[in-house]
């Protein structure tokens, strides 16, 4: 199954608590669900933004 904005965000809120829970400050990933999934990197990008943006988590994003 693909992803939708939807579980995108709660994948993203489940990866926040892990950070918080586990003392990961730093994180680094590709352009999650835009390549084969088909997603708009912009909305990801903006859903990534709010779910982080009351943390000092650090998020590198890189693109091959």
């Amino acid at each position: 199954h693909k992803p939708t904005y939807e579980t995108m965000r709660k994948s993203l809120e489940a990866m926040k608590t892990h950070c918080l829970s586990n003392g990961v400050t730093d994180i680094s990933m590709p352009r999650i669900g835009c390549g084969l999934d088909g997603l708009d990197w912009n909305k990801v990008s903006e859903i990534l933004g709010e779910v982080f943006e009351d943390t000092d988590i650090k998020i590198t994003v890189y693109t091959l």
